[in-house]
């Protein structure tokens, strides 16, 4: 997707509420949105969202003399989703059909996200989505191509959300006991996506295959990741891809079998898919 208008004025909102993160003074505060706002003056349409405000938080986290803008509210965002994973373990356990319910449990993951346009309260974004039909579902496809398959790239998405994801691939590697899994991260500290640094921690590595994309931006650009991620990704039979910024970065297609897994949070997403913003979606391309 390239950018549009109104994801202007969202990239300006998210240098204003990186500077009340990471608490900043007037001075800095003045600084990071004068800066972002002249950059954007003279942004790209023909690049994505994301592309686009990958250097802008580069600039920021300098200006801020701070490697990872967002650290506290991703370690808060972690400690809350945590506190979730018996429930979700249960919602998946007994639940009639335990691959929607593992597909559900991902998306649910899916609402920690500090760059979007919306705030979100955890408990009821958390149980609501279990009960909410997928606006997009194209699960069975999806369940029909991973019975085919010898190798999924499961591309995460937000810090808090990974958790959720360690959850849903532990239960995928149970339905599709010969599929071999890898879980790739971003490549920089960029917003709240979850890198290395977090997975590790979480010990993902005890359920899947761990890589480090190479890309600088919140989403998957090919272009940008490393030569063993842009081999991955185009030998992977299947790839599920979580959250706006891989669906932002990725469309245009450049391959099939990809599946977005995501929540809707901006009207300008909202319109390329055809829906609401709330809705979920499990689209198979």
């Amino acid at each position: 997707m390239t950018i549009q208008p109104e994801c202007i004025q969202c990239i300006a909102g998210q240098s204003r509420r990186v500077c009340e993160a990471i608490r900043a003074n007037e001075v800095l505060t003045k600084t990071i949105t004068q800066y972002v706002e002249s950059e954007l003056f003279s942004a790209d349409f023909t690049l994505s969202p994301p592309v686009i405000a990958a250097p802008l938080y580069e600039q920021m986290a300098l200006f801020a003399q701070k490697d990872d803008l967002y650290d506290e509210q991703k370690a808060h965002a972690s400690e809350q989703a945590s506190h979730y994973l018996p429930f979700c373990t249960e919602s998946i356990q007994n639940s009639y059909d335990p691959f929607i319910a593992l597909l559900k449990t991902a998306v649910v993951g899916n609402v920690i996200d500090l760059a979007a346009e919306v705030s979100f309260d955890l408990h009821d974004a958390i149980t609501s989505v279990y009960k909410t039909p997928f606006a997009h579902d194209d699960s069975p496809k999806l369940s029909h191509q991973l019975h085919n398959a010898q190798t999924l790239l499961y591309i995460g998405d937000n810090t808090g959300e990974h958790l959720f994801d360690k959850l849903a691939i532990e239960h995928l590697s149970k339905l599709f006991p010969n599929l071999d899994i890898t879980y790739m991260v971003r490549g920089n500290v960029i917003i709240n996506d979850v890198t290395m640094k977090e997975a590790l921690e979480a010990k993902i590595d005890d359920v899947c295959t761990l890589i480090d994309s190479g890309v600088p931006t919140p989403g998957f650009v090919y272009e940008l990741a490393s030569p063993e991620s842009q081999e991955l990704f185009d030998s992977a039979d299947v790839i599920i891809a979580k959250g706006m910024g891989n669906y932002e970065c990725m469309t245009p297609l450049r391959r099939k079998n990809i599946c977005f897994l995501l929540k809707v949070k901006c009207s300008v997403v909202a319109s390329s898919l055809g829906r609401e913003i709330g809705d979920i979606v499990c689209k198979m391309d």
